[in-house]
């Protein structure tokens, strides 16, 4: 028999799994998804507002073919209206209701994907600036800049990677056998090549050395951060923007659409068109097909037709 507690878990994380970004398998049933139940069960046992966690929006991609400047657009805007959409339908179904930190984690590998510390900070500020102009009464922000007081961000990635990050050997040993590890290692070697402005020096090979070196690093450091997040918001359902298989410990969300499982509005440009919705595409390819739209000063999307 199922308990009236159990029954609202289930209705709570029913309303994420048209969303559910994986990278195996799909179900639309909640008991298929064990870890997200008592994740939310933690919450509704105690009659407390759900708490989501989610690690991303660290900054736009330093490519300028794929977006249109260093500060969000609406990518981020509608992407984090849909974000506190979900949690108002959750309210609407259980009287606590629903809030979700965005842990914005670009100053945790700023050095290793080559954009500064200065430019992440702007885009962290238009972020907040964003969600309070929007009215998202159920999101709240964090970022490095909340840690370790007024140390210097390079000393604040530091203290983090050694405090939380797993040995680059142990990392580099579990891409060899481990399937979901070597799939994301696989996408964020990619999304580092893809990200390097045309005009870099050197040959296509020493790039994609370069960048499979890397992405070693940025993974201990996204691990780094995922476990100072768990430190900070010990309670939580996690959420994540990469895809994660079904029985994973996080829950992996897609924002918007997009024929690439691992498009993210910080690495593509907004596409509106005769279709429903809005569609995530890279910039150069959005130019040929789209008109700009501008947004107040900035440069918003991309609009077909």
């Amino acid at each position: 028999m199922i308990t009236q507690t159990t029954s609202v878990d289930a209705r709570i994380l029913g309303l994420l799994l048209p969303y559910h970004r994986t990278t195996g398998p799909a179900s639309a049933d909640p008991q298929d998804h064990p870890e997200q139940l008592d994740q939310i069960r933690t919450f509704t046992e105690r009659g407390e507002p759900v708490l989501f966690t989610l690690p991303g929006f660290p900054c736009k991609s330093p490519n300028p073919e794929k977006v249109l400047g260093h500060l969000p657009d609406e990518g981020e805007r509608l992407s984090l209206s849909f974000l506190d959409g979900l949690c108002a339908r959750i309210g609407e179904i259980y009287a606590p209701g629903a809030r979700m930190v965005i842990c914005s984690d670009g100053h945790i590998f700023a050095d290793q994907i080559k954009v500064s510390d200065a430019d992440i900070d702007a885009y962290g500020d238009e972020l907040r600036a964003l969600i309070r102009r929007e009215g998202l009464q159920h999101l709240e922000t964090f970022d490095l800049r909340q840690v370790h007081g007024d140390l210097p961000h390079e000393e604040k990635r530091r203290l983090v990677t050694e405090a939380y990050a797993p040995p680059l050997d142990a990392l580099r040993a579990q891409t060899r056998t481990d399937e979901e590890t070597a799939r994301l290692y696989r996408g964020i070697t990619r999304f580092l090549v893809e990200d390097t402005p045309a005009g870099h020096a050197g040959s296509r090979s020493a790039l994609q050395r370069e960048c499979r070196a890397r992405a070693y690093e940025v993974i201990a450091r996204s691990r780094a951060w995922g476990e100072l997040i768990a430190d900070h918001f010990p309670r939580s359902v996690r959420l994540s923007i990469h895809p994660q298989p079904m029985g994973a410990g996080k829950f992996g969300i897609r924002l918007l659409d997009s024929v690439d499982a691992w498009a993210t509005p910080w690495h593509s440009v907004v596409v509106r068109g005769p279709w429903p919705g809005a569609r995530l595409m890279r910039r150069v390819e959005a130019e040929g097909v789209g008109r700009l739209v501008w947004r107040g000063e900035r440069p918003s999307h991309y609009v077909v037709g």
